[in-house]
């Protein structure tokens, strides 16, 4: 079953959407919507990337039980974020999985605070909290998108799947979960604003069949490529190169193809020899200023990073084009 709506939306938008031009814009990326300003992942967090200015909104989504697409990036609860319905902060890592959760019961626990004692609340100590924030729907984050009208007109949406083979009792298999994520874009009509992510490669493989002209981004890290669950069946082993294995499991890709390595595995010849396979290059995930320049410095198509604030100034200071700001002057 193809998802002709989807298809047609991303053949009508055009060259810009669909055909990278020779003159790119630097893709400034705000991952889980920018964690390190605002609660990751949710509503208050992509509002916030919006005001800022970005082009692009990082995320990630899983299937709650009553198969709902939800925006999050833990299969289950976190307790480093996440308050139960009487304010108190889940006491360990053993909460219950997104997948064995309807949207109701999800949605009676608050997301929109740090645990200040976690190390991951300390990591961010800076982040601002949003009291309230529960995990939002895809659908909701759209409907945002939508309300805010010319304010996030132009902004796109990464997405990524987040499965992991080596647990395949954790999440939704492939299948469903790429189709109800495919249906809630079609829905939405924003084809021509999506890019599919994931280190499961066999979600990208589905996405080729069902939304061939639908951009997808190759995540890579050396644990995932060593590990032939991973990447689909392929071994890394047998390739000269990650960007020879990513063009691999590409295929004869209709929609573009976006390699999306830890930044600490790139090289200048890797970023040089993927983009001459005809691949943007992404990074994930950079937080330190140096390391950004570094990478612009080399010739990456954009980064994602948890401080959109701080590569945005980068921008400017280089005198690259800045995607407009949402924010009302007032």
């Amino acid at each position: 079953m193809k998802y002709p709506l989807l298809v047609a939306a991303l053949l009508m938008a055009g060259c810009a959407a669909i055909v990278p031009t020779a003159k790119q814009h630097f893709d400034l990326q705000a991952h889980r919507g920018g964690r390190g300003l605002a609660p990751e992942n949710t509503l208050a967090a992509f509002s916030n990337a919006i005001d800022l200015g970005v082009t692009t909104l990082e995320l990630d989504i899983g299937l709650t039980a009553d198969n709902v697409v939800v925006i999050s990036h833990d299969t289950a609860l976190n307790p480093d974020h996440t308050r139960d319905a009487n304010g108190s902060w889940l006491a360990s890592r053993s909460g219950a999985a997104v997948r064995a959760l309807t949207l109701a019961q999800l949605q009676t626990y608050d997301v929109g605070r740090l645990n200040p004692t976690s190390n991951y609340g300390k990591q961010f100590a800076l982040q601002q909290p949003r009291d309230g924030e529960r995990i939002p729907t895809l659908a909701a984050l759209f409907a945002l998108m939508q309300a805010r009208g010319a304010a996030a007109a132009t902004v796109r949406f990464n997405i990524e799947t987040k499965i992991d083979p080596t647990k395949p009792d954790e999440t939704a298999a492939p299948d469903p979960m790429v189709r109800a994520l495919l249906a809630e874009i079609d829905k939405a009509k924003m084809a021509d604003r999506v890019t599919i992510q994931s280190f499961d490669w066999r979600t990208l493989a589905l996405v080729g069949q069902l939304a061939p002209q639908l951009p997808r981004a190759y995540l890579s890290t050396a644990r995932t490529l060593k590990d032939s669950r991973w990447t689909a069946g392929l071994d890394a082993a047998g390739f000269a190169s990650v960007p020879q294995l990513v063009k691999a499991a590409a295929g004869k890709s209709a929609g573009p193809v976006i390699w999306s390595p830890a930044y600490a595995d790139l090289t200048p010849a890797a970023i040089k020899e993927a983009q001459k396979l005809g691949m943007k290059v992404l990074p994930w995930t950079v937080n330190q200023r140096a390391d950004m320049q570094r990478l612009m410095d080399w010739g990456a198509d954009g980064i994602i990073t948890d401080y959109p604030d701080v590569l945005r100034d980068l921008m400017r200071e280089r005198g690259l084009s800045m995607p407009p700001s949402g924010k009302v002057a007032g």
